[in-house]
Parts: C-alpha cells; structure tokens; sequence
C-alpha cells in the first residue's frame, strides 16, 4: 500500500513520502499562480482550478487568497462560493455539495496527528532530529444548500447534512442533521432550519 492509499484510507502515512511531496508542492504552486492572477481573468482562474481540484461543477467562485494541502482531494458541487482566506487540508476526500457558501476564514481540516509523541514521530535520530510527523485522516462531506459562516473550523470524519447553516466561529466537531442552523464551540444544533 503506498502513502497516498494508506493517507486516504485513514490510516497513519509518512507525509515525507516523494509521491505526497511532489503532489503537495504541486498544489502550492498551482494555489500560489492563482492567489496572484488577477482577479477578472476568469479563464485562467478556471485553468488552474481543473489543474489543482479533484473535481468541479459549474458557476464554482473561490476568493483568492485560497490555501489547500494537495487539491486533488477536494470536489464542489454545482453554483458554489468560497470567499477569501480559507484554508482546505485536504489529506482526505473533502466534498462539497451543490449550492455551497463557505465564508470567509474558514478552516476545513481532514488531517489529525497521534496525540502521543512517539507515535507521532516516532524515535529520534542520533542527531535529535525527527522524521516528518506520521498523520491520519478523515474526510469531511458537506451537503446541498449549506452556508459555513466567518471562522468556523470544521474537523475531519465530519458529515454536514443539506439545507444547513453553521454559524460563524462555530467548531464543528461532530456530525450535522439535514435541516438545521448550528453554532458553537462544539458546534449544536440551536434549532431546525425551516
């Protein structure tokens, strides 16, 4: 099993591995080109994003500055927004549904480490050195007709159902019904969204 098949299968991968490297310096480099393309020049904006994304719909808009982990991971559904300065780590499969607002600032983390040292780096070298850290990951699929409001993080293993609003700042730790308005740190359901 390679690094990459171990990463999405969600068990512990070596981010050090050349595959992983050459695909994440790849999509720095394709976020870096659009980040500064400027902002009406629609055609190369699309260019790149067929480049760096898993796989898109129509009418997508993304705000630059926009950071990922490796793109390929990540898929939008039909007429989706995310506005500037959000940041995807894609290390898994993050999928967007149709009709998605994704605020500003928002985080969206598929990547989680050990929380025991050793695991995470496992022994040191003679020089007191570290290999890269070992990581494990979740995907997050968010559904139709969802606005993600300013600041909120969501966390990986996460499902948000359709026709959801997060509220701004929200954590979202754990999985969202259809149907609702949630918010807080951990994001709730505060009530069903009519």
């Amino acid at each position: 099993m390679t690094e990459r098949e171990k990463m999405l299968a969600g068990e512990l991968y070596d981010c050090g591995d050349a595959e992983l490297l050459t695909q994440w310096h790849k999509a720095k480099d394709l976020v870096r080109d659009y980040n500064q393309t400027n902002s009406a020049d629609a055609d190369e904006k699309e260019r790149i994003l067929k480049e760096l994304l898993g796989g898109k719909g129509k009418n997508l808009w993304i705000t630059a500055p926009f950071y990922v982990d490796y793109g390929n991971n990540i898929y939008f559904g039909n007429n989706c927004e995310v506005n500037m300065n959000c940041t995807f780590l894609d290390d898994n499969v993050i999928r967007i549904g149709d009709n998605a607002l994704i605020a500003p600032n928002v985080q969206i983390y598929t990547a989680f480490h050990p929380t025991n040292a050793i695991d995470r780096f496992g022994i040191p070298k003679e020089d007191g050195s570290f290999e890269f850290c070992k990581t494990q990951t979740a995907p997050v699929i968010i559904g139709n007709n969802v606005w993600v409001g300013g600041g909120a993080i969501i966390l990986p293993g996460v499902t948000i159902g359709d026709n959801v609003v997060i509220g701004a700042g929200s954590v979202v730790t754990k999985n969202i019904p259809d149907n609702v308005i949630a918010a807080g740190s951990p994001c709730r359901v505060i009530r069903r969204n009519q």
